[in-house]
């Protein structure tokens, strides 16, 4: 190829642990995609009710689903097929322990689940803060059937309130799957962004590589041409005062 009259290899730039991560990012199979969630509450019986919602294939969502196609602009059958991988923790800092993991694994989490009451432990704001200091694009959910924190006292206390939602217990199974298939959608979108710009950025960065490669040959081969003119210059000037007539 030419750029402003100059030859350029036209080779593409390849860049493997680029399209190894978006290997991994973009799953081949649209149709069938998983995204990881992670409980975080001392009660049991909290963790078995999402185990129940996320386990059962019923109306309600199908329902979230058909919502999902419509907000989204993906097919309701592609909506569907997303299956999310759910794991627990009972204490903030056995979550936090499971998030690590997961980021060294290259298996992140999309979003927690977070109940606000968790003794003898941290409580929901504090183990929240805690997550987003070792993963700052992770989704929150704050789960709690109390007052112990307004939404303006959350907001002081937290940095990231648009990664933050409250759901109120008793919640309702629908209410749990629109949250996890809109949060970890919204979570995959930011990861697809978050490629597309690296990648530019090392698009960008080889190609001015190839350009400054170029202008350095083009510095060196202008050397060399002034220095052949001063040398040839020379000769002459040598020569035409040899055969100068003698007076």
């Amino acid at each position: 190829m030419r750029i402003d009259g100059i030859q350029h290899s036209a080779a593409p730039c390849i860049f493997p642990a680029e399209y190894e991560y978006r290997t991994k990012l973009m799953n081949e199979d649209n149709n069938v995609r998983h995204r990881r969630i992670l409980v975080i509450d001392d009660n049991r019986s909290i963790h078995q009710d999402f185990s129940k919602i996320f386990a059962t294939r019923s109306a309600s969502e199908a329902a979230v689903a058909e919502a999902g196609a419509a907000l989204f602009g993906d097919p309701a059958d592609q909506a569907a097929g997303i299956e999310f991988q759910i794991d627990s923790a009972f204490q903030g800092q056995e979550g936090l322990a499971l998030i690590q993991q997961a980021q060294e694994e290259d298996y992140a989490y999309a979003m927690c689940f977070v109940d606000v009451r968790m003794p003898p432990g941290w409580d929901g704001i504090e183990t929240t803060a805690k997550i987003w200091e070792q993963d700052p694009e992770m989704q929150i959910v704050i789960c709690t059937a109390y007052s112990d924190y307004s939404w303006s006292d959350m907001v002081a206390k937290l940095s990231k309130p648009d990664q933050l939602l409250i759901l109120k217990k008793p919640f309702d199974a629908v209410e749990v799957l629109q949250l996890s298939h809109a949060l970890t959608e919204k979570w995959q979108l930011q990861k697809a962004v978050q490629f597309k710009l690296r990648h530019l950025e090392l698009h960008v960065s080889a190609r001015t590589r190839v350009l400054e490669a170029e202008n350095a040959k083009l510095k060196e081969e202008a050397k060399r041409t002034a220095d052949a003119l001063r040398q040839c210059e020379a000769r002459l000037q040598r020569s035409s005062t040899t055969n100068s007539p003698a007076y």
